[in-house]
């Protein structure tokens, strides 16, 4: 028997999995208005606090007055405006690549460059712990998709070993994960792409703008950025802004042209996006961008700390990323919604983002977060986490 929609919301809902939208207003600051008060926000992937950045405010104005407020359709349609251009080779020079290639979305940009580069007969290897678009582009793919235990190069390696192929190798893997905040291990990753000849795929978006040095991701701080032959990228998270790119060589950049769907049928970013994009890398490389960096990680660093005295079992997160424990989904979205009650804005994430019996609250620091507004939140965070049995 055919069961009805309002039957299937019933059940994700007695199963503790409902969702919903949570409307806000004002900038993703680092204290936003909820119906009507102001709560302080710590589930922002706005990292370095550039979402309402004047300079990026400014850009965009700019570029809607100049170039409109559309691109009109796909880039192989109504022709590559110069901002694209330009973000193009800003994106290229950033992440000292050949070339770039933009997409108009993370899960767009995943979804469109992974079926471009592999399909049947092909074999792609991917961490248990990836984000659900680079399944998504896996499966689109209709290569083999073979998972490997999260960050085990070991297992990886014997994984390879086994399902040898004269097809195409891809290995796929977050630069910074986005559920746990740990980082990927590229270093063993590229020595297996070299063994087995095989192409090596780095989504970044959380680590963007954030790791490294100059801020150019996980490829940088571990030193490997020659060896990584797609580092793709967002503009949402760090760098305030939308859309997202992928930094290749330029024949990778020819053929995704030709072969990424999603790239090739998607009306492209307009004016006023790719011009915000642009100045927000401009920040990121400039003393600026250094001083917000070094203040995230400082407040990552504290929030931590603050969290684990208060006795939170947190997984190894290094980055911006912190997740606390919780277990059950019921619990955990029990435990959001106190929290809100308290001027606490963090999300509870539940199943299928996480294994059943993983759900955890997901925090985020940001940049522009002061050391007052972290030692309330965890004090706030910590209150509610006794009352509920979680510490």
């Amino acid at each position: 028997m055919e069961i009805s929609i309002e039957e299937q919301l019933q059940e994700i809902r007695e199963r503790g999995l409902f969702r919903s939208t949570r409307v806000i207003g004002g900038c993703q600051s680092a204290h936003v208005q909820i119906d009507g008060r102001s709560v302080l926000i710590l589930c922002s992937n706005n990292y370095l606090g550039l979402a309402d950045h004047p300079v990026l405010i400014e850009a965009s104005v700019r570029a809607a007055q100049q170039y409109g407020t559309s691109s009109g359709a796909s880039r192989l349609v109504s022709g590559t405006m110069e901002l694209h251009e330009r973000l193009e080779s800003e994106v290229a020079s950033f992440k000292n690549t050949d070339a770039a290639l933009l997409f108009n979305s993370g899960y767009a940009a995943n979804t469109g460059i992974i079926p471009a580069l592999a399909g049947r007969g092909d074999v792609i290897y991917s961490d248990r712990l990836n984000h659900a678009s680079i399944i998504d582009g896996a499966l689109l793919s209709g290569a083999r998709l073979i998972r490997y235990p999260h960050n085990d190069h070991v297992a990886l390696s014997k994984r390879m070993e086994k399902n040898r192929s004269n097809g195409r190798i891809l290995i796929v893997t977050d630069g910074v994960f986005s559920m746990d905040g740990d980082m990927a291990h590229l270093r063993e990753l590229v020595e297996l792409k070299r063994r087995f000849k095989g192409l090596l795929m780095v989504d970044d978006a959380h680590g963007s703008g954030v790791v490294g040095e100059q801020g150019r991701g996980v490829a940088e701080l571990l030193g490997v950025s020659d060896d990584i032959d797609i580092q793709m990228g967002t503009f949402g998270k760090a760098l305030g802004s939308f859309g997202a790119y992928s930094a290749v060589s330029a024949p990778l950049r020819d053929l995704l042209i030709n072969r990424a769907r999603s790239f090739i049928f998607s009306t492209s970013l307009p004016p006023a996006v790719l011009a915000a994009s642009s100045a927000a890398i401009g920040v990121v490389r400039s003393p600026e961008g250094a001083q917000r960096r070094l203040r995230l990680a400082e407040n990552a660093a504290l929030f931590r700390k603050l969290l684990g005295q208060a006795g939170f079992e947190l997984p190894g997160s290094t980055t911006q990323i912190i997740p606390i424990m919780v277990g059950e989904a019921e619990t955990t979205m029990r435990f959001s919604r106190l929290l809100l009650d308290e001027g606490v804005f963090v999300q509870g994430i539940r199943p299928p983002t996480v294994p059943a019996g993983a759900s955890r609250l997901r925090c985020t620091v940001m940049a522009t977060h002061t050391r007052d507004d972290l030692e309330w939140a965890a004090d706030r965070i910590a209150t509610v986490g006794r009352s509920l049995g979680v510490i």
